[in-house]
Order: C-alpha cells, then sequence, then structure tokens
C-alpha cells in the first residue's frame, strides 16, 4: 500500500506592520526552517506618555529559536531595522541586506553595545541566497533611502514576492531605476503570493521623482540671498546629496547638524553612497567663518520633534545656530500623520524670529518614497500573482489597496486583509488564516524592555491629566491613633498656596475617614485606614472640583521609641 505524501506547507505571519505604520516584521515558516523579513520600530502614540519606541513581540520567534536561519532587510528605515538589536539580544542569527542598509544596522549595534557578535552578510541586487527551505532573492527597487529591495522568496509552495517599501522611479539621483523586468519574468514564472507596500494607496497617479526636487532646490537657492536651513529626514541621502550638489553649484558650504544626520551621512560616506563631499562639507565649530550668503545647515528636525536641531534653533536653545531675521529655512518633508501640530508650532516659532519658512505646500521641495494608486496598478499587473495580501499601512490604506488589486483583475476572495499575530497558511491547495500566534506591543522606556504595560500607562496618563495629591499621616504603631498630619503633598492638581481652604478640608476629611475606619475595625487595620481615606477624599475632591486626581495615602507607623518606617505602599 503506498503512503500518501504529504503536502508542504507555507506559514506566513505578521508580527507587526498590518493595521500600522511601522514595527515590520514577518515571519515565514515551513515546517523545517523560519526566515524573518525587516525587524522594525514604531513611534509611541499621544497616549505612551515616556515611551521612547515600540517594537513587536516576539514570543513566537523566542518559542522557535531552533527553526530560524536568518532575518532579510528590504531597506534601512528604522521602522524595519530599528528592533534588530532586542531580537539580537534573544536570539543571533545572520542578518542579510545591502551595503548601505547594512551599514547603518552596523552603527545600530555598535551604539548597543553587540556588534561583536553579530552576523552580518552583504548582499547585491540580484544576489540569491538559500537558507533552509527558502531561496531569497535581491530585487532593486526605488525608496527613499538607498540600496532598497525587494524580496523574492522561493518557498516549497511557490514564489512569494515582498516588495518592501517602494515607489516607482525611472530617474532616481544613483542611476538605478526599480527592476520592473526581474519582477516580470518572475510573473510570467508564476507567483503564489504578493505582498506589497499600501502606504499611498490612497493617493492617485504616480510618486514624483526624487529629481524634481533638485530641480526645486535649484530654483530656490539661486534666488536667495541669505543663509539657507534645509531640514529632511536623516535617512534620506539622496536628498541630501542633491542639497549638497545644489549648494556647490552656487558656491556654498554646508554644515551638517543633528545626531542622527551625522551619523548616517558618515554610513553614506564610508559605503560609498553619497560623492563630492570633500569640499563642500564644513564642521559645524567653523561656522563663524562664513557669511550668512556662503552657507547651507542641513539639518534634522523636519518633524518638529521637541529635542531635534531645527526645533532648538526654532526656541533659541540651540548652542551653536540661532534663527536670525533673513534665513530661509527650507522643510523639505511631509508631516508623518500625528505630527502635523508639533510641525505647524515650529514653523510658527521660525517665522517669529524672521525667517523665511518654505514647506511642501509652497514648494515641491518633498516627494514620496512610496508607490501611488498607478504603480501599485502596474506591480500588480505585471507580477499576476495568484493571492494578494496588502502590507505596511494603516487598516484603511490596505482595504484601498485590496480594491485597486481587484480592479486590475484580482478575485475579492483571493485578497488578504490580515491583522498583527494572524497566520497566513497554504498547503496544498488550501489556504487559511484561521489561527493566530502571540502578538502585539512591547513598550521600550529607557532601559526597560517591557516593564511598562497597560496599568502603567494608564496611571502616567491619570497622573499627566489630573495630578496627584498625597495625604502623609504618622500613626503610634502600639495603639493606631494618629499622632501627626495629616499633611498634604499636591502635584499636577492645584497650587496649594492659592487653594489653602480646599488643603484644609481635605485634612478634615481625611481625618473623619480614619475616625470611621477605626469605629468599624481594629485601630492597627491599615488597608482599611488607606482605602477609607482615599475614598473619601475622592468623593469630596470631584465634588468639589469635578477633577479626579490620583489620591495617595501614606501611613507612616511610629513605636514609642521613635522609630518608624513606611508601611503602605504607593499605588
Amino acid at each position: 500500500m503506498a503512503v500518501q505524501k504529504k503536502d508542504k506547507r507555507l506559514r506566513i505571519i505578521p508580527l507587526g506592520g498590518i493595521g500600522e505604520i511601522g514595527k515590520n516584521l514577518t515571519v515565514f515558516e515551513t515546517d523545517n526552517d523560519i526566515i524573518i523579513v525587516d525587524c522594525g520600530i514604531a513611534f509611541p502614540d499621544d497616549d505612551m506618555p515616556g515611551i521612547d519606541s515600540v517594537i513587536p513581540d516576539m514570543t513566537y520567534l523566542t518559542e522557535n529559536i531552533d527553526k530560524i536561519r536568518g532575518v532579510f532587510l528590504t531597506h534601512g528605515h528604522e521602522d524595519h531595522i530599528g528592533a534588530l538589536p532586542y531580537l539580537l539580544k534573544k536570539i543571533n542569527v545572520p542578518i542579510y541586506g545591502t551595503k548601505f542598509t547594512l551599514g547603518l544596522v552596523e552603527k545600530k549595534l555598535e551604539e548597543s553595545g553587540i556588534l561583536g557578535g553579530a552576523q552580518l552578510q552583504v548582499l547585491r541586487h540580484g544576489e540569491m541566497v538559500m537558507k533552509g527551505d527558502f531561496c531569497v532573492e535581491i530585487i532593486r527597487t526605488n525608496h527613499s533611502i538607498a540600496d532598497a529591495c525587494a524580496l523574492a522568496i522561493i518557498t516549497p509552495c511557490g514564489i512569494v514576492i515582498h516588495t518592501g517599501d517602494f515607489k516607482v522611479d525611472y530617474t532616481p539621483i544613483d542611476g538605478e531605476p526599480i527592476d520592473l523586468m526581474r519582477f516580470a519574468e518572475l510573473g510570467e514564472k508564476g507567483v503564489l503570493l504578493l505582498m506589497a507596500d499600501s502606504t499611498n494607496a490612497e493617493r492617485k497617479g504616480f510618486t514624483m521623482s526624487e529629481r524634481t526636487v533638485g530641480a526645486a532646490f535649484d530654483e530656490l537657492f539661486s534666488k536667495t540671498k541669505g543663509r539657507i536651513i534645509v531640514a529632511t529626514f536623516s535617512s534620506n541621502i539622496h536628498r541630501v546629496q542633491q542639497i549638497i550638489d545644489t549648494a556647490a553649484k552656487f558656491g556654498r558650504k554646508c554644515i551638517i547638524c543633528g545626531r542622527s544626520m551625522v551619523n548616517v551621512i558618515d554610513v553614506a560616506i564610508e559605503t560609498g553612497y553619497m560623492k563630492n563631499t570633500e569640499d563642500v562639507l564644513v564642521d559645524i565649530e567653523e561656522i563663524d567663518n562664513y557669511s550668512p550668503e556662503e552657507l547651507v545647515i542641513i539639518t534634522t528636525g523636519s518633524q518638529g520633534e521637541p529635542m531635534s536641531a531645527l526645533t532648538r534653533m526654532a526656541v533659541s536653545t540651540h548652542r551653536q545656530i540661532e534663527i536670525v531675521p533673513g534665513d530661509t529655512v527650507i522643510i523639505s518633508a511631509s508631516p508623518i500623520p500625528g505630527n502635523e501640530k508639533a510641525i505647524s508650532k515650529m514653523i510658527d516659532e521660525l517665522f517669529k524670529r524672521g525667517a523665511n519658512v518654505i514647506y511642501k505646500s509652497l514648494a515641491d521641495v518633498h516627494v514620496s518614497g512610496h508607490a501611488c494608486e498607478e504603480e501599485l496598478k502596474l506591480m500588480q499587473t505585471i507580477v499576476k500573482p495568484k493571492y494578494f495580501m496588502p502590507v505596511h499601512g494603516e487598516y484603511h490604506h490596505l482595504v484601498l489597496h485590496k480594491n485597486i488589486a481587484v480592479n486590475v483583475g484580482m478575485p475579492d476572495e483571493n485578497v488578504f486583509i490580515l491583522e498583527n499575530g494572524r497566520v497566513l497558511e497554504f498547503e496544498g491547495e488550501t489556504v487559511r488564516c484561521d489561527e493566530m500566534v502571540p502578538s502585539g506591543n512591547i513598550l521600550i522606556d529607557g532601559l526597560g524592555i517591557g516593564d511598562v504595560g497597560s496599568i502603567v500607562l494608564k496611571d502616567r496618563r491619570h497622573l499627566a491629566e489630573d495630578g496627584l495629591i498625597a495625604v502623609v499621616m504618622s500613626v503610634n504603631a502600639q495603639t493606631g491613633d494618629l499622632l501627626a498630619g495629616p499633611d498634604v503633598i499636591s502635584r499636577g492638581f492645584v497650587y496649594m498656596r492659592e487653594s489653602e481652604d480646599l488643603i484644609s478640608k481635605i485634612c478634615e476629611v481625611t481625618k473623619s475617614a480614619l475616625e470611621r475606619a477605626d469605629s468599624i475595625s481594629r485601630k492597627k487595620d491599615w488597608t482599611l485606614k488607606k482605602n477609607n481615606v482615599r475614598d473619601a477624599l475622592h468623593d469630596y475632591v470631584y465634588a468639589q472640583t469635578k477633577r479626579n486626581p490620583m489620591i495617595l495615602p501614606i501611613i507612616m507607623e511610629v513605636d514609642p521609641e521613635g522609630f518608624s518606617k513606611t508601611i503602605t505602599d504607593i499605588e
């Protein structure tokens, strides 16, 4: 009796990057092997006070550590490489990427102190790598960072193409357009699944070429007499190259300002991705040696980040550069959703200091790095996938990208809009997505990884919105009688000198609450005392102010010899 051969199985599991911008991490799994595509961070939302960044939950990876064969990177943006230090501290596996991408990774791992043990493998466009059940091919694409690539992943079930972040630029700065021919060749062979960037799915037409920004710089520089300050994303070295080239054309020197900008440009020069900089770049310490009309300052801060170089210039806290009347500030970037208010405030401050501020709505000083609707149609048409999964976008981007695919002939039932942690599984002719694996957000706060959870965030929001009242009482350890206090401390609730009547009444309410606790239980029932005080003050303060500050009763136990200790925890 013949033994029936079991069908090969492929599981695709997004652990981040679906229904959100950032935190990109996708797992490709067979029965024997796992490869990972990208490993990025997301930036915290407004309701995450104190959080530095957010990384994907990597529980599934640590549970399957023996199957992991490598990480493949599509490009060097933080939302695709930023979580690598956290992954490599748990799982030391080879990292594959193009030269510039790994140059940025190397700098990041060096800062994290884990570069020594890292296995970084540089790949060239067109190169293939075998890793267990997978063969991964690197395909050239265009994006707002150099050396971006798509991945053609040959699996036991068929070819999967992951575009990474991409646009179709026929005239890129480095002269290397997207390899549409290779995408078409793979389409002719037959592609099982296309996973494509959805960021600009709501935008009609085509994304403009990066070269159009260079033309805008030429026009602006030719008309500007004073000092020019250009803010852009530090990773967009093609944009920076155009700024440097334009500065040289008009006889200006360039100063690089901002730590991340300096780091990225150092990597770009070392790896050969920026050229003709020797006679143009000067150190910021030499700024006083040049007149304003001889200078261009290239800086970070295009998103209005509070500690960025441009924001510090705008509020006159930068150590070496101050905005003066006659400066021209060019913001060569589009606002990331959520940053609009910060950018607007920064622009107002720049105008107040007499600067002429130019931004996207006033001139063509920025183009996107993501494909618009017509480019997404083109990718669907030449790849001709059997199935489609939109990635890298918020939920409405994914739905709009699905609609684009359906409009060019993709059957509706062959499009999968997943969520982070949802498993898309191929086995023979069967396709299913009914399984979930652990996923979610791990919050980074300083050196803490995941030690800040929903309860801590709730407390932080409570403190930020409503403030704090701490009531300190000293009681006799033997009898439970009140010896001193209550003393009231207010932070972020009311200014105590202007609210003496309210503070006095809070003391009275506290004493009454202690007496009620004593009447219904033994005097040394500290938990009851604390809860009674908290409840009574909550009701009183809300009745008087319609506010809900955090209330912290603190009871100090004093023994007859004068020894004291805090016996209640601060909740």
